[in-house]
């Protein structure tokens, strides 16, 4: 960790889970008034963001970490109260279609996250907000059985994927699949979460973008989800990908104060893909 006329031991903690595009543009945009924790696993580049946040003013450190091991989310989360208090998480973490198979996707954008949040309840104060990155492929299919629910809403009890074979056919259990419930899942669980955060005097919301101009969604025009994504862009009312200033935009406003009476609920950042899909 890097120390030098850019510390800032006044302000508030952001912890930033993720260290791609959007994680990137996240931590500079709360970095204008947060001391910034970037927590990634790709260990061999947090050097480079941590030097690059701090370039341009930021107080920031980045750290490795797994969003799947239990073990290693509590070190992170000890590491975070060790730094200050924690004023806004913004898990911005996630994989795509094209990233991983059915478990590995599971594992980083619904037991990760569960893991995460559960984390960061514990140090949660009055004021404290939770911003979890989601996606709109969460409402743009066919919602699940209430068996699968149940599985579902339940993902850190053991034997998960056992539960999971269970309710859902082995043909079906697809990495597009497995995005979409995990993501559906995730914006149940802020849902389900908005009581004890509350009862902390703090907010959990999530963040549902639609396409988005990243590195990663780059990378599902080149796999097996490309047809799809080429699919929808062209039902956009508004005809052009979204930009990372754009949800960055949004993950600060629901952080803010100026969203305090807002929890418990998903804002669409999706440039009305799902108004133009999903009509009512």
């Amino acid at each position: 960790m890097q120390t030098g006329t850019n510390e800032r031991p006044g302000l508030p903690i952001a912890l930033v889970i993720g260290g791609g595009g959007m994680g990137m543009s996240t931590a500079r945009r709360l970095g204008q008034s947060h001391r910034v924790v970037l927590a990634s696993q790709s260990a061999g580049k947090n050097a480079d963001r941590e030097a690059a946040l701090r370039e341009d003013g930021i107080d920031a450190v980045a750290v490795q970490f797994d969003v799947t091991d239990a073990g290693s989310v509590a070190g992170l989360a000890e590491f975070v109260a060790q730094r200050g208090q924690l004023r806004t998480l913004a898990h911005v973490a996630g994989l795509s279609p094209s990233m991983g198979d059915w478990h590995q996707i599971f594992g980083v954008n619904l037991i990760g996250t569960a893991l995460m949040e559960r984390a960061c309840l514990e140090l949660a104060v009055q004021g404290t907000a939770a911003v979890f990155v989601s996606s709109s492929a969460g409402h743009l299919f066919e919602y699940p059985a209430a068996d699968i629910v149940a599985v579902l809403d339940d993902p850190l009890a053991p034997g998960f994927f056992d539960r999971l074979d269970e309710v859902i056919a082995k043909e079906e259990q697809t990495s597009l699949q497995a995005y979409r419930l995990s993501k559906w899942a995730l914006n149940r669980m802020c849902r389900r979460r908005a009581g004890a955060w509350g009862a902390k005097g703090a907010r959990i919301v999530s963040m549902s973008p639609g396409p988005i101009a990243t590195p990663m969604g780059a990378k599902e025009l080149d796999g097996p989800s490309r047809e799809v994504k080429l699919n929808l862009m062209q039902q956009l009312p508004i005809a052009r990908e979204g930009t990372m200033v754009e949800t960055a935009d949004a993950i600060e406003f629901l952080a803010s104060d100026r969203a305090s009476y807002i929890t418990g609920t998903d804002l669409l950042v999706d440039g009305g893909i799902v108004a133009a899909t999903r009509p009512a």
